[in-house]
């Protein structure tokens, strides 16, 4: 189990990057990107952030791409905003999980009509 310091952290980072991309990344260009999670190392050197990314195929697409691309720019504007001893490196993976959820609930919603009434 992570300790209260590293829950904290997650927290602050999951928080400030979500904030970062909200004001850099107009959602018309990169959909709706959303902080998922963060996982951070326990030396606090490195992080992942897991996002997700509601829009059409092409939003999902460029919105990762701006991501990537503008890595240390968002790293950068993360680490004016919170003070730590060391800025964590950052490095970003769609989540899935919301799509697959998604899926799964409509998978039973159809098995619940298919099925005869009682």
């Amino acid at each position: 189990m992570p300790s209260l310091r590293l829950q904290k952290v997650r927290e602050l980072l999951k928080r400030q990057i979500g904030e970062v991309i909200r004001r850099e990344f107009p959602v018309s260009t990169a959909g709706l990107i959303s902080v998922n999670d963060v996982g951070v190392s326990g030396d606090l050197h490195s992080a992942t952030a897991f996002v997700s990314i509601l829009g059409n195929a092409e939003q999902q697409k460029r919105g990762f791409q701006l991501l990537v691309q503008h890595r240390k720019r968002i790293q950068g504007l993360v680490a004016k905003s919170i003070v730590l001893k060391y800025t964590p490196q950052l490095r970003f993976m769609l989540d899935e999980s919301i799509a697959r959820g998604n899926r799964v609930l409509a998978i039973i919603g159809e098995l619940e009509q298919s099925m005869p009434n009682e």
